[in-house]
């Protein structure tokens, strides 16, 4: 019964990530919808106290308190995470969508490698491989330029360095969640992030110009980016307290899967046959991961 247990944590937590990658999804949608107008600074402003209000009120709910135990290890997972949203968003309102998402998901296989050098996490040949098949079907999907020449537009290169700079941060988080995952509680990790966040922003209010959002662009803000992203939040919180870094990061790849369909939804985007393939890689770089 014990090893049955045991083979069925890490599976649930691929479920988790699988979820989470689904509403991050969606949380892309919403802030390049929001960016057409409003500057990402405030976008990160605005989903950060809208989510340390959830975050709070969640892990009270919880019946734990939202301070933690290993707090400084908590500021640092919420600084790691600040940065790659402030990298992130700024690339999605600078960026064509597809090449910063494909960018910025080098994350998973960078979170497998601070796993294995900080935690002592195993990383065996089967992850490697999924990753990397799975990073192959991302470049496929988003076709991005540096990659595939002119003929998918000239990005700016200092754009293209916050992005991976974002990626870097991305990963660092990821690994310092499941540093956390044996002392605090999922809702306490998540509080860190929207709180240092919050925090951080502040100062962004005299440097850069932040008109009033229309009662769209809230609805957008506060029902779409913050809603979304909390929910993705916890979701990724708890499938990397649930299943090992090198196994559970790929499954996040799903994301690009998910952002074509709301491309060919919501824009018109049909996917072509590349983007096709990539997307099967993909799904076959995590069925690999989550067979194990």
């Amino acid at each position: 019964m014990e090893r049955l247990v045991s083979a069925r944590l890490p599976a649930s937590g691929l479920l988790w990530m699988g979820g989470a990658a689904f509403f991050f999804s969606l949380m892309t949608l919403f802030i390049k919808l929001t960016g057409q107008r409003l500057p990402s600074q405030q976008i990160v402003l605005v989903r950060s106290a809208a989510t340390l209000v959830y975050s709070y009120l969640a892990a009270r709910w919880a019946g734990v308190s939202p301070w933690g135990r290993r707090r400084r290890l908590l500021v640092v997972r919420g600084l790691f995470g600040f940065g790659a949203m402030i990298c992130f968003y700024l690339a999605l309102t600078k960026l064509p969508l597809a090449d910063a998402t494909a960018i910025f998901f080098s994350n998973p296989v960078l979170a497998a490698l601070f796993a294995a050098a900080f935690l002592g996490e195993q990383l065996g040949v089967r992850e490697v491989g999924a990753a990397l098949l799975s990073f192959g079907g991302i470049c496929l999907i988003a076709q991005p330029t540096v990659l595939f020449g002119s003929g998918g537009g000239n990005l700016n290169l200092i754009y293209v360095g916050v992005t991976v700079l974002g990626a870097i941060f991305a990963a660092a988080g990821y690994a310092t969640v499941r540093a956390l995952r044996t002392s605090e509680h999922p809702t306490v990790v998540v509080f860190y992030l929207p709180l240092v966040a919050t925090i951080g922003s502040l100062p962004t209010i005299e440097l850069v110009d932040m008109p009033w959002p229309t009662p769209y662009e809230w609805l957008l803000l506060i029902g779409g980016v913050a809603v979304t992203g909390q929910i993705a939040l916890v979701l990724l919180t708890e499938g990397l307290s649930r299943a090992r870094t090198g196994r559970a990061m790929p499954v996040t790849y799903l994301q690009i899967v998910f952002a074509a369909v709301w491309g060919a939804l919501f824009f018109g985007e049909v996917p072509d046959l590349l983007t096709v393939v990539g997307a099967l890689m993909v799904v076959g770089g995590t069925l690999v991961v989550a067979g194990d």
